[in-house]
C-alpha cells in the first residue's frame, strides 16, 4: 500500500471521529481536516483551498440568501397556515405532507432549494403547533435528499450517470428509470421517523415540554386572557354609523376593540373617531359576560368569518407587549387620547400599571407618569416600530422578523428564475447566486442582511471537507478500496455483490462529493458485473441511487443547512442517519434484485 493512501485513510479516520465526538466544533474539525492534507502533502495549497470556490459552497451561500429573502416576505407563513387547515395540527400528519412535498418538489429541482425554500416553513409549522422544530426539520431534510432519486435529473449524481453509461457502450436510461425506486424510498423514509422518529431525534425539552416563549411568559404573568372572540354588525343593527366611542365600548363596557373589517386588511386599534359600518367584522377582547351584554346590545352576532382577521391570533403575527413610558417622555402629563396612541400607532392599550395600581377597562383620560407601564396588543411590524418612537421603551422582546409581503412577488420570481437556470443547464451555484443578487437588486433584502443571512459554520464545514474528497480521489484511496472490496467478493451470490455496491458508495459519498463515488464506482462496477455475467446497467444505477445515501454525517449540502436550524449534532446524524442509512441501502438493495435482475 502507498504511503499516500495510508495517509490519506488516517486523516479521514480522524476526520470522521472528530466530526462523531465533536471535541471540537464540526467547522474547526473540518478546517484541521483540511491543513493536516496540505501538511502532509496530499495535496497542493490551490487543491486544499479549494472548496472556497467549490460550486457546492456557493450554493450554499445563496440558498442561505434566498432561504432568507423568502422568508422576510412571509410567503411561507402563509403556506404554513394553508397547509395546517389542510391536513390539520397532529404532528404525524403535518410531517408525512411536508416530506411529500419537499421529496416531489425536489425531484425536478436540486434536493438544496427544495430543502432552502421550505425551511422557513417548517420552523414555522413547529412554532404554530408547538413542537420542537428538531422533530421536523430532520426528517424533512432527508426526504429533500431522497426525493432527488425521484428522476434522473433529480440530482447531480444521476445526471452524470447516464454519460458514464454511454462512455462504457451501454444503452442510458431513461428520465423515470429510477422514479419506482425513489417513490418506495421516500415513502420508507416518511414511515421510518413516523414510527421510530421519536427514538431516533431530539424532541427539545427533556420533559417533553417546550419551553414558554416569550408571548407565553407574558400573558402568564399578566394573567391575560387568550380568547378574542369575533361579532359581524347586522344591517339593523343600531351599531352601524356610530363612532367607536359613542358605542361605550371602553366607558361602559370595560372591553377592547383589536381591530374592525371587511376586507382582507382589516383596521387595527382602531382611532376612537372612526365610524362602524354593516357587514363589518369586530375583534372583540375582554371578560366574556361584559362581550355578550354588548352584542346583546347591539344585537351583532358572533361570527366564525374571521378570515380576515387571520393575523389576529396568531402569535407569529400579533400578540401582548409590555410598553413603558421612560423619564423625559413627551408623554408624561398627557393622556392617551391627547397622544391619540391607536391613530399613530394602531396598538390596542388593553392594561395600564400606574404607581402599583392595575387598571383594566378604559383609562383614556387617565394622566400618564414617569414609569407607567402599559400592556398593548397589536401586530409586530406596529410594536416594532415603537421600538425606534421615543415616548415608549418596549419591554417585552419581539423575536418575530419584520415581514413584508410586498415583495412577495420579488422573492418567488427570484427563486424560480434560480431553478429555471439551473434547470436550463447553468451550474446550481450561478444559477442560486443570481436568484439571490436579484433579491438584493429588487429590494427584497439589503445586501447587509445578505451576510448576515449566511451561517458561515456550514461554509466552512463545506469548505474544509471537499479537499477530503479530492484527495480520495487524487491518491487514488477510493479507488484502491474499491479494487480490493470488489475482488472479495467476485464470484458471490448476487444479493451480495449488490450489497457490497450499495455499501461502497454509501461509505464514499460521506467523505466525497455524491458525483465522484459515482465517477470512481462506475467503471469498477461495470466490470464486476460483466465479469459476473450480470447486467452492468443496474448495478451502475444502484451505486448511483445509493452516493444519495447521505445520512450518517452532516457533510451533505442539505444536512449541513439543516444542522443549525434544528440544532443538531453529529451524533444526532449518527443515530437517527445511521437507522436511515440501513434502510435506504435494504429497501434499494432488495428492490433493485426483486425489480432489475
Amino acid at each position: 500500500m502507498e504511503l499516500q493512501i495510508i495517509i490519506v485513510l488516517a486523516i479521514t479516520v480522524f476526520a470522521i471521529f472528530m466530526l462523531v465526538t465533536e471535541i471540537v466544533r464540526i467547522d474547526v474539525t473540518a478546517l484541521i481536516t483540511m491543513l493536516l492534507l496540505t501538511w502532509t502533502g496530499i495535496l497542493t495549497s490551490s487543491e486544499a483551498l479549494s472548496g472556497f470556490s467549490s460550486n457546492a459552497v456557493v450554493a450554499m451561500i445563496a440558498v442561505m440568501i434566498l432561504g432568507e429573502g423568502v422568508a422576510k416576505t412571509g410567503m411561507m407563513s402563509r403556506f404554513s397556515k394553508w397547509l395546517l387547515k389542510r391536513v390539520g395540527a397532529k404532528k404525524n400528519s403535518v410531517l408525512g405532507a411536508l416530506s411529500l412535498s419537499v421529496g416531489t418538489l425536489s425531484g425536478v429541482i436540486q434536493n438544496i432549494g427544495a430543502a432552502a425554500l421550505f425551511l422557513p416553513s417548517i420552523i414555522d409549522i413547529a412554532r404554530r403547533i408547538k413542537v420542537s422544530a428538531s422533530v421536523f426539520i430532520m426528517p424533512i431534510g432527508f426526504a429533500a435528499i431522497i426525493g432527488g432519486t425521484l428522476t434522473m435529473v433529480g440530482s447531480g449524481h444521476l445526471i452524470l450517470t447516464n454519460d458514464l453509461l454511454e462512455s462504457a457502450d451501454l444503452d442510458p436510461y431513461g428520465l423515470f428509470a429510477v422514479t419506482p425506486v425513489g417513490i418506495v424510498l421516500l415513502l420508507s423514509a416518511i414511515l421510518f421517523f413516523l414510527f421510530f422518529g421519536k427514538f431516533m431525534l431530539p424532541q427539545g425539552e427533556t420533559d417533553g415540554k417546550l419551553a414558554k416563549t416569550e408571548q407565553e411568559k407574558v400573558v402568564d404573568a399578566f394573567n391575560l386572557k387568550k380568547d378574542i372572540r369575533y361579532f359581524k354588525i347586522p344591517k339593523d343593527s343600531p351599531m352601524a354609523g356610530k363612532t367607536v366611542e359613542e358605542t361605550g365600548i371602553w366607558s361602559v363596557y370595560d372591553i377592547n376593540l383589536l381591530a374592525i373589517g371587511r376586507e382582507k386588511s382589516p383596521n387595527f386599534a382602531p382611532w376612537r373617531e372612526t365610524i362602524l359600518e354593516q357587514e363589518q367584522i369586530l375583534a372583540l377582547y375582554g371578560d366574556e359576560k361584559r362581550i355578550s351584554l354588548f352584542a346583546e346590545e347591539f344585537g351583532i352576532k358572533q361570527s366564525k368569518e374571521n378570515g380576515i382577521f387571520e393575523n389576529i391570533g396568531d402569535p407569529e403575527e400579533s400578540g401582548f407587549a409590555e410598553v413603558i413610558v421612560p423619564p423625559r417622555s413627551d408623554l408624561v402629563g398627557q393622556t392617551i387620547r391627547q397622544y391619540s396612541l391607536r391613530k399613530k400607532h394602531a396598538v390596542e392599550p388593553v392594561m395600564l400599571f400606574s404607581e402599583g395600581e392595575k387598571v383594566e377597562g378604559d383609562f383614556s383620560d387617565r394622566k400618564i407618569k414617569t414609569g407607567d407601564t402599559f400592556i398593548i396588543y397589536g401586530p409586530w411590524n406596529h410594536i416594532m416600530d415603537l421600538q425606534s418612537s421615543e415616548p415608549f421603551v418596549v419591554a417585552t422582546s419581539v423575536t418575530v422578523e419584520r415581514k413584508d409581503p410586498s415583495k412577495t412577488w420579488q422573492a418567488a420570481g427570484s427563486f424560480l428564475l434560480a431553478i429555471v437556470l439551473a434547470m436550463s443547464g447553468f451550474s446550481i451555484s450561478i444559477s442560486f447566486l443570481t436568484g439571490a443578487v436579484v433579491m438584493v437588486l429588487t429590494n427584497v433584502m439589503s445586501i447587509q442582511e445578505a451576510y448576515k443571512a449566511v451561517e458561515w459554520k456550514v461554509v466552512f464545514l463545506l469548505v474544509g471537507l471537499i479537499p477530503l474528497g479530492i484527495a480520495m480521489q487524487n491518491s487514488g484511496t477510493a479507488e484502491f478500496l474499491a479494487e480490493n472490496v470488489m475482488s472479495v467478493v467476485e464470484g458471490s451470490h448476487l444479493l451480495v455483490l449488490l450489497f457490497t455496491v450499495g455499501i461502497l458508495s454509501t461509505v464514499f459519498s460521506l467523505v466525497m462529493s455524491n458525483v465522484g463515488a459515482v465517477v470512481v464506482l462506475a467503471p469498477l462496477v461495470v466490470s464486476i458485473g460483466l465479469l459476473a455475467g450480470v447486467d452492468p446497467r443496474p448495478l451502475v444505477l444502484l451505486a448511483a441511487v445509493n452516493a444519495g445515501n447521505s445520512f450518517v454525517l452532516p457533510t451533505h449540502q442539505v444536512n449541513a443547512l439543516m444542522m443549525t436550524a434544528g440544532g443538531y449534532k453529529t451524533k444526532d446524524y449518527f443515530r437517527a442517519g445511521g437507522g436511515m442509512t440501513v434502510v435506504f441501502l435494504v429497501v434499494s438493495v432488495l428492490f433493485f434484485y426483486y425489480t432489475f435482475f
